[in-house]
Parts: structure tokens; C-alpha cells; sequence
């Protein structure tokens, strides 16, 4: 019976050193669509992440600071050394982009095991050009 309860103490230090990290590639956890045009961009970005620990990473939740930005998240929990991937989909309204997504985890190289990714950038209209519209003609011809 000793031995049991000694297994057992033992397996529990063992699982409570074992630990997730995470690590983005994106520099500053940030991804920047510079100027792009609506219509000529999907919005779609992502967020590519390593699990640099030695204990499955869980991602349990992702959400967007707006209805505007929809982040997708993995499934399954991501092992040791392995990537994956969080798509943030922006709908492209015109205008500047400025949004934050709260990725929750059970990493503990980040305080509280939640990361803040950040999107920007800037949609503009693209300018449609009517072939059937007359040119402008200056006045001295």
C-alpha cells in the first residue's frame, strides 16, 4: 500500500512540472494587413503558434474585441514541439483596422495563460474606373 501512495506522489510532481508554452511567430503577436482593398481581400490572416513546453498547450478560448473580427480556433490540444495555427477573419469595412483577440490557454509562459493578438491596418474603396463615362475635355479644344 506504501508503495502505491509513493507512485502516486510521485506521477502527480511529476504531471505538476509539466508545462505548455506558447510562442507566435508574428512579431509582437501582431499581423498587419497594410492598405488593402475591399473586394480584392478575403480579410482571412494567421496567427502561427509552437508549443515550445513539454505538456499539451489547450487553447479553451479566442474572442474578439468586436463582431467585425471572427478568430477560429484548434481543437485538439497542440503537443509538445508541434504548430498550429489561430485565422482571424476582419470583414474589411472600410476605414482603419485596430482590433485585439484574446487567445485563453493553459500555457504558462504568459501571465494568467492569456495572449493578446492584435490585427491593423487599412481597407480602402478601390476606385472603380467606368469605361462608358466621357472623359474630361479641357475647354480649349
Amino acid at each position: 500500500m506504501k508503495k502505491i501512495i509513493l507512485f502516486a506522489a510521485v506521477l502527480m510532481s511529476a504531471v505538476s512540472f509539466a508545462q505548455a508554452k506558447i510562442e507566435f511567430k508574428a512579431k509582437d503577436n501582431t499581423i498587419d494587413y497594410g492598405t488593402v482593398s475591399k473586394g480584392d481581400d478575403d480579410g482571412v490572416r494567421d496567427f502561427i503558434f509552437t508549443n515550445t513546453g513539454d505538456a499539451p498547450l489547450i487553447i479553451t478560448n479566442v474572442q474578439s474585441t468586436c463582431g467585425c473580427t471572427v478568430p477560429t480556433k484548434p481543437t485538439a490540444p497542440i503537443m509538445p514541439g508541434k504548430s498550429d495555427k489561430i485565422s482571424v477573419k476582419y470583414n474589411m469595412n472600410p476605414g482603419p483596422i485596430r482590433k485585439t483577440i484574446t487567445v485563453e490557454t493553459n500555457a504558462t509562459n504568459v501571465e494568467g495563460g492569456r495572449v493578446a493578438l492584435k490585427i491593423k491596418g487599412d481597407v480602402v474603396v478601390k476606385q472603380e474606373v467606368n469605361p462608358l463615362e466621357k472623359k474630361k475635355s479641357s475647354p480649349m479644344q
